[in-house]
């Protein structure tokens, strides 16, 4: 349990960095869709399915979670990387 526990901090910790960006560069409304979206859309339902469908109890609710900050942090990276920071 403890490998998990520790890429879910890891992914945490790149999560809220991305999104401290995000909302320092005036994008809160993206940052918010984001997170909603992903949370309640991907980590909800992903965490469903691996705690009761694939029988993982307790750590299928943690592999949701995980899969959900993942989705979060790739897609905070993307925009960060086309964001062109010369205009901003």
């Amino acid at each position: 349990m403890a490998p998990i526990l520790s890429l879910s901090c890891f992914l945490d910790g790149i999560q809220s960095v991305l999104s401290g960006i995000a909302r320092g560069s005036g994008w809160q409304k993206i940052g918010a869709y984001i997170n909603l979206g992903f949370f309640y859309l991907v980590g909800l339902h992903a965490s469903l399915v691996f705690a009761f469908v694939l029988h993982l109890e307790g750590m299928g609710l943690w592999y949701g979670i995980i899969c959900a900050f993942a989705i979060q942090v790739v897609s905070l990276l993307i925009i960060m990387l086309r964001t062109s920071w010369e205009e901003e």
